[in-house]
């Protein structure tokens, strides 16, 4: 079967213990006491990826790549590509830009340095460049990224920004440097955009639910998307965090044994390939240019 274009699969890679539903009960200097599973877990994907002979992207945690160098080496020897998910998984809307810039030049240099390769791709923790923190654009600029993809043109507790554009567009920052946005995926249903990226909404949803808002976002297979998921999520024998409130235990708990069996459907599905894949199959038709004034999103 001919496709039009090819969907973009990419891979968060940090531990159980780092993700943001447990922020108020674990903090990063705990970390260490957490036994490791990320190394197994994202294995399991690697074979996974190796059977369908399906290359993808992974973004990596800096403090993952410092710890677990190998699992760096083995993902770049296997052909996929490696990109940059910062070093410590915080909102960034809760960091200075001081700490901004180091973590992220540090969590670059990691990588640049194992895979021996510019990184060009970041990805920030829990998609959390919002209107607070578009000055993170800049930074990314600075220090050599030409693509992003952390804005979710949605509404949600933690990140989002709703009525931001739902296809790739190119992003002049305020110092006038340029970059590429690859947005998560939505899907409208009703006048609402409904995310239908990956993660935790792929494990919640029904998995006909899924496939249909891919599909739809897609236009029937004219305009490329992106899914995600982490290593975590195909642990249902990881760990469980105490202290959890009931919701950030439902987030992070919600179907974990379905969600392998649910991806090999999805790869068989549809066409995926690597973020710079699918970027190289579209045209950029719009531009915002954060240079004037403040953008133009609903809030």
């Amino acid at each position: 079967m001919t496709h039009a274009i090819t969907h973009a699969m990419t891979v968060d890679v940090e531990d159980y213990f780092q993700v943001a539903a447990f922020f108020d009960v674990i903090k990063p200097e705990d970390w260490e006491q957490w036994p490791s599973r990320v190394v197994d877990n994202t294995d399991r994907l690697l074979d996974l990826f190796s059977e369908a002979d399906l290359k993808v992207t992974f973004f990596i945690l800096g403090w993952v790549a410092e710890r677990h160098p190998d699992l760096v080496k083995r993902i770049h020897s296997a052909g996929h590509e490696v990109a940059s998910h910062g070093y410590s998984h915080q909102f960034i809307y809760r960091q200075s830009p001081e700490v901004f810039y180091d973590e992220t030049r540090r969590s670059k240099q990691i990588l640049e340095d194992l895979i021996q390769e510019p990184v060009n791709g970041y990805r920030a923790a829990s998609y959390s460049i919002t209107n607070r923190s578009l000055w993170a654009l800049d930074t990314l600029a600075e220090l050599g990224f030409t693509w992003d993809s952390s804005i979710f043109p949605t509404r949600h507790d933690n990140y989002g920004i709703p009525g931001s554009p739902e296809e790739p567009y190119k992003i002049i920052t305020r110092s006038g440097a340029e970059l590429t946005e690859f947005p998560l995926t939505t899907a409208k249903v009703l006048g609402q955009s409904v995310p239908a990226a990956g993660g935790g909404y792929f494990r919640q949803y029904p998995y006909a639910l899924s496939r249909w808002l891919f599909q739809r976002a897609s236009d029937n297979g004219k305009k490329p998307q992106i899914f995600y998921l982490h290593p975590w999520e195909i642990d249902p024998d990881q760990p469980r965090i105490p202290n959890a409130s009931w919701f950030s235990r439902f987030r992070h708990y919600t179907n974990l044994h379905r969600c392998m069996p649910r991806l090999e459907r999805l790869i068989q599905d549809f066409p995926f390939g690597t973020m710079s894949q699918s970027l190289g199959s579209v045209e950029l038709k719009q531009t915002l240019d954060l240079r004037d004034a403040a953008p133009q999103y609903a809030d």
